[in-house]
């Protein structure tokens, strides 16, 4: 045998595996391909439309709150000059604002958790076995969300008035659009038209969990209320978090259903909420009134934000 073949074959006459340099060269060198293309037509539409409907009207809101009106004489042309941080001290200044703001605040701490309570329930309601016509119940609670708030409240506004109510023996003995009742009376609207949206969140959440779970807890002898409670609730905790950041940003920016039940209720007034102060002061109009309004109510909306997800993460790690 010729030394080249013999170098083929090991010392027990088997064929010799090839060195890991030269199966090292051999292998055809990796192609990086580059989808820089790709990239851009996906992302290019968000960020344009990002940009034009989210970043400009922030920076125009700033750059609004940042000027103020100055006339030549009392009769005068008006101007806009730059005035530093002079609406903001007026914002700061303005007691009903943060009246409204308190306001908001209490009907959140009270309104959220029941809200997010009964989507809970709803949604593990959806999700377990013992429950029949799952089908009609899922659209039925999800169906008044499908109804606008506006509607919602118009639809409400007539329920609670006395005069039209169709249920006039309640309305007639309690004035649910008098000044102590009308937050909570707003506080059912939101709740009747968002529970079905939250519920819809936990529940898609609940379908994600692996089913061997379930089976598990069922063989150490776990009953539906016990798995609910230390398997269900806790897998899905990232979903409740989400919800209740959504409801504390939806709550701070309560305006479609106050401003509807200003129709039905003299205690509902211009500055109720943050925003129902925002719409009324820009209607003056003080466009640079109501964006210094809009920039300190979206900071506060980020800090309580941001505190309660960074409280929960806490929580969690614990």
């Amino acid at each position: 045998m010729s030394a080249p073949a013999a170098s083929l074959t090991d010392a027990r006459g088997g064929a010799a595996r090839p060195s890991k340099s030269r199966a090292r060269r051999s292998r055809a060198p990796k192609v990086r391909v580059h989808h820089t293309g790709a990239i851009l037509a996906f992302v290019l539409p968000f960020g344009i439309l990002f940009g034009l409907f989210y970043l400009v009207p922030i920076g125009y809101a700033i750059y609004e709150s940042l000027l103020v009106i100055k006339r030549e004489g009392t009769f005068g042309a008006a101007t806009e000059v730059f005035g530093g941080f002079t609406q903001y001290f007026l914002v700061f200044q303005n007691g009903p604002f943060w009246q409204s703001i308190g306001r908001v605040l209490m009907f959140g701490v009270v309104q959220v958790p029941i809200m997010l309570g009964l989507a809970l329930l709803f949604a593990l309601l959806l999700d377990s076995p013992l429950l029949r016509g799952k089908r009609f119940f899922r659209l039925a609670f999800f169906v008044p969300y499908a109804v606008p708030g506006v509607i919602a409240a118009i639809m409400w506004g007539y329920l609670y008035s006395p005069n039209l109510s169709p249920f006039s023996a309640v309305t007639e003995n309690i004035n649910f659009l008098s000044a102590d009742l009308v937050l909570w009376s707003i506080a059912n609207v939101v709740t009747w038209v968002y529970v079905g949206y939250n519920m819809l969140i936990i529940y898609s959440a609940l379908l994600a969990i692996p089913t061997e779970l379930y089976e598990a807890a069922r063989l150490d002898g776990a009953g539906q209320l016990r798995i609910a409670w230390s398997v269900k609730i806790p897998l899905i905790m990232p979903a409740i978090v989400l919800t209740a950041i959504f409801s504390i940003i939806g709550t701070l920016q309560l305006l479609a259903e106050p401003q509807v039940f200003r129709s039905f209720s003299s205690a509902v007034t211009s500055t109720f909420t943050p925003n129902l102060t925002v719409y009324s002061t820009s209607s003056i109009p003080n466009f640079n009134l109501a964006a210094a309004f809009s920039v300190v109510l979206a900071l506060a909306t980020f800090i309580l934000s941001f505190t309660f997800l960074k409280f929960t993460q806490r929580k969690e790690a614990q």
